[in-house]
């Protein structure tokens, strides 16, 4: 296939990268005619890279260089294009421009894509005088590297169109998802469930920013926390992305945005890119505080208590846990005079089980009994907690089995749910809510998440694994204990968990029913 990629900058060079080493001839121009030869060079530069790493034979890298076409003029006539791939700023003015020009410049045949992270692709086409030929491909930077493509039909957008992209982008090695033409598209959006509930944390003040991103690495097994997150790409970028979802879904209340971020906007605070975030940056920053060590007493006895019949298969995991780490753990129903109680929330704080149980609210704290992917564990503690009796509960949390290396404990706040489950709480409903409103397939919602945003495991698939019901418990006890309509249980979940399917089950569809047998 012969493609024209306008725009020379990141993006543009790193899709000319990837369709030239696939075999396609690129077109590659600019307005600026420095920036064609620059993003020349880079390419070539980046495939001698391959070529010395072992990942492509000098023939092939060779081969490409030759591929790339570069042109003085964008508005150049080109008979044989059969694609164009656009890749300007992002600007609907300008990208309305580019477009109107090239459709004079260019075959009826051709096929225009462009490459918009943030508007809407109907609003981009709606300027052509033939709409239908339009869609969106969302690549993500680097593009060689991150092996993920949304691909975006407008609201005209000719049915053939999306598969023969799908086509294009499957065939060059990359993963292709067809989403709907939506504010964020479909990994932006489904990326707001972390970093949104993050945010939501840090208002109500229940963990710092690095408590936060450890409980999110160790416990729930994500490379980076929510707030590395934020700094890497930028709070600025972050936040923008954050209000436009927001604003384009009419004010979703799942997707709300925090009164944190605009004045740390405002004052520079973006990330790495500025020397200082979340975190500082640079080789004089500190980094993140070390986490207290373990201080209390290990052997003090500890009761776990289940607030209710279905938390006592939590209280036992626990219990058997604590007990072959050699705590002293009590049997009976009720805590002795001496005992720091331990309390497996799900959906609730543990001042709750204090005041529906008379527990002894100085020496009673929640414990998260999601089971961790590293080796942390989560305390809670009230405002009525003795200090001296939370830090012997961090202790005995602490306690391994001989030959294994003692847990983290991270302490932080008293909050319905405790922070793992309320992050994967809104990881999953964001997701839910995609794909109940029929924004993309199940299957492709978990690909795009764990292929562009590097979680352990695909939302749907993740809620799985803890399983439907015991999902919709949580987004139901947090709603409850909450008041707040961004914990509301989607319907997606609520049916699933009504129905035994799993929540990457598609289901049946009238579409199903009404299309041929």
């Amino acid at each position: 296939m012969r493609i024209r990629i306008v725009g020379a900058g990141a993006m543009g060079r790193g899709i000319a990268q990837w369709a030239a080493s696939a075999g396609h001839t690129v077109e590659l121009c600019d307005v600026r005619a420095e920036a064609v030869a620059d993003a020349v060079a880079f390419v070539r530069s980046m495939l001698d890279r391959a070529v010395a790493k072992g990942r492509m034979t000098a023939a092939d890298a060779e081969s490409a260089v030759e591929r790339l076409v570069p042109l003085d003029d964008p508005w150049a006539a080109g008979p044989g294009v059969e694609l164009v791939i656009e890749a300007v700023r992002e600007d609907l003015a300008t990208k309305t421009e580019v477009f109107g020009r090239l459709e004079q410049a260019l075959p009826d045949s051709a096929v225009f894509a462009t490459n918009t992270s943030s508007l809407s692709v109907t609003r981009i086409a709606a300027a052509l005088k033939d709409p239908t030929r339009l869609a969106g491909l969302h690549f993500f930077n680097p593009v060689p590297l991150m092996r993920i493509v949304e691909v975006v039909p407008g609201a005209a957008t000719r049915p053939e169109i999306p598969p023969l992209l799908a086509s294009l982008v499957e065939g060059c090695g990359h993963r292709a998802v067809t989403v709907a033409d939506t504010p964020g598209f479909l990994i932006n959006h489904a990326g707001r469930g972390l970093v949104t509930e993050a945010l939501a944390l840090l208002e109500e003040n229940v963990g710092e920013p690095a408590d936060i991103d450890r409980i999110a690495r160790e416990v729930l097994g994500l490379r980076m926390g929510p707030f590395e997150l934020m700094d890497l790409t930028g709070l600025d970028v972050t936040a923008a992305v954050i209000d436009s979802i927001w604003e384009g879904f009419r004010y979703e209340d799942r997707l709300r945005p925090s009164f944190l971020t605009p004045n740390r906007v405002a004052a520079g605070l973006h990330g790495r890119k500025t020397g200082r975030g979340w975190y500082a940056y640079g080789p004089e920053a500190a980094g993140p505080a070390p986490e207290p060590p373990v201080a209390g007493n290990a052997d003090r006895p500890v009761h776990v208590f289940a607030p209710d019949p279905a938390r006592e298969a939590d209280a036992a995991v626990l219990r058997e846990a604590l007990a072959s780490a050699g705590a002293a753990v009590e049997s009976g129903d009720r805590p002795s005079g001496a005992a720091v109680v331990l309390v497996p929330v799900w959906g609730t704080p543990v001042s709750s089980a204090v005041a529906a149980h008379g527990l002894p609210a100085g020496r009673a704290f929640g414990v998260d009994p999601l089971p961790a992917a590293g080796r942390r564990r989560v305390l809670a503690v009230t405002p009525a907690a003795e200090a001296g009796a939370a830090r012997d509960a961090r202790a005995v949390l602490a306690r391994a089995a001989d030959g294994e290396e003692p847990f983290a404990v991270s302490v932080v706040r008293d909050t319905a749910g405790s922070v793992a489950q309320r992050l994967l709480a809104s990881i999953v409903s964001v997701a839910a809510s995609i794909a109940e409103r029929a924004l993309a397939a199940p299957a492709d919602i978990d690909v795009a998440v764990t292929t562009g945003l590097g979680y352990p495991v695909g939302p749907l698939a993740w809620g799985d694994r803890v399983g439907a019901v015991r999902m919709l418990e949580l987004h139901r006890a947090l709603h409850a204990s909450t008041g707040d309509p961004r914990h509301r249980p989607t319907r997606w979940v609520t049916e699933r968990a009504a129905l035994g399917l799993a929540l990457t089950d598609p289901g049946t569809s009238p579409e199903d029913v009404l299309g041929a047998p």
